[in-house]
């Protein structure tokens, strides 16, 4: 019988803030590929759907089948494997797959979602959930080497250009339009993918693992530190270390970003730079939005930046940031460890992006590549907004 893959969102998808304001959390990119693309590899098929929110739900439809479809609903926060997708392929109708109580797969006959389960078994083996913004690039590493084997199994490279200086030529792949000149490649530390003409300008050091989008560019000179993902779109410049840009993105110029994520849209500008790592060598914590309060995070965590943020010249950020949706943050000082969405300025009370222009705003830097800002996502952006901010537009202070 025809199988239906649906991914849902659990409760803790809030704990994903800001990056799961704009998407469901299956949408978030780590490694190559988004995790419903990685789930879509896997079973063969381009119709993986979500059941998200329902201000998300337009962008992001679920999708059901007839009467005779079984739906395998899997949950967002994991990453598959080979074996757990032969486990879920093994999953009758009515059965339920669980791991220390929280519930993995449902396989449903038909279109009534909320059929209790008939039979409820447990997995015993090791499984990967994206459960809080940081493992996004802790998690990096692993994604892009588990997705370069994906996508690059019983496939031929594109040739790799002689100017290059290249280590472990057999851990590089170009796609097909992919530039490449008078670049150190060191593919021996992990692999390098280069997507669909992406570019990688002269003179650039790079230390795999590392995955370029497709469409995605370094810019000259820049010193890749491995661990790192630039989505479709996306420029890279100066030093970067273990980040992940979702897509069409630009940190283009000098400066550091380490351990980072940026979400879709994000601009970082010229020389700003993000600590990764306390003075002290302490523990970062992060401000969790949906609990208003801050939790640990590791030695090692840099900005996480939402959809459709940006930041002036120069700006500097500390250990730990936690950037909204659609930020404007500028300014001569540190701006405060968290920004909530739709944040103007970088001081101790940034006033309020007021919709209107965060939407202008946002369409004109989409133009810059040949995008524009679709109704689905200014209905998000409402939403979004409505969430976050008092509804009185007059408001200047959030």
């Amino acid at each position: 019988m025809e199988r239906n893959f649906i991914l849902f969102d659990t409760p803790a998808r809030d704990l994903l803030y800001p990056f799961t304001y704009t998407r469901p959390v299956a949408a978030c990119r780590v490694g190559i590929l988004t995790i419903q693309e990685k789930w879509e590899q896997w079973f063969g098929t381009t119709n993986v759907s979500h059941f998200t929110m329902s201000y998300l739900q337009e962008k992001y439809p679920l999708r059901l089948g007839k009467a005779q479809v079984v739906h395998v609903l899997i949950s967002g926060h994991i990453l598959p494997d080979e074996a757990l997708v032969a486990t879920i392929n093994e999953l009758k109708p009515g059965q339920e797959l669980y791991k220390n109580n929280h519930l993995m797969v449902k396989v449903v006959p038909g279109t009534d979602l909320t059929l209790p389960a008939e039979d409820r078994k447990n997995y015993t083996g090791p499984v990967t959930t994206i459960d809080m913004p940081w493992h996004l690039f802790a998690y990096n590493d692993k994604a892009i080497r588990d997705d370069f084997a994906l996508l690059t199994r019983g496939r031929s490279s594109a040739p790799i250009p002689a100017s290059n200086q290249v280590t472990a030529p057999e851990n590089i792949f170009l796609e097909p339009g992919a530039v490449v000149e008078h670049s150190v490649l060191n593919a021996g530390t992990g692999p390098i993918y280069i997507g669909k003409d992406a570019q990688v300008m002269e003179g650039c050091l790079i230390r795999g693992p590392l995955a370029l989008g497709e469409g995605a560019v370094l810019k000259m000179g820049t010193k890749v530190y491995g661990a790192t993902s630039l989505g479709p779109g996306c420029t890279g410049g100066g030093e970067i270390k273990n980040i992940l840009m979702f897509g069409y993105s630009n940190k283009g110029h000098d400066g550091y970003l380490g351990d980072a994520v940026l979400g879709e849209w994000c601009n970082l500008g010229a020389n700003t730079s993000c600590s990764n790592l306390k003075n002290n060598a302490g523990e970062v914590k992060v401000w969790m939005e949906a609990r208003k309060e801050a939790w640990p995070a590791g030695r090692k965590c840099g900005v996480l930046m939402g959809d459709y943020s940006r930041c002036g010249i120069n700006t500097m950020l500390n250990t730990g940031t936690v950037i909204g949706v659609s930020c404007n943050v500028f300014g001569g000082d540190f701006p405060p460890k968290f920004l909530p969405s739709f944040s103007w300025g970088g001081g101790e009370k940034p006033a309020v992006y007021r919709i209107k222009e965060a939407m202008r705003d946002a369409a004109a830097w989409m133009g810059f590549k040949g995008r524009e800002l679709a109704e689905a996502d200014r209905k998000i952006l409402a939403a979004v907004y409505d969430l976050v901010v008092k509804n009185d537009e007059d408001e200047q202070i959030i």
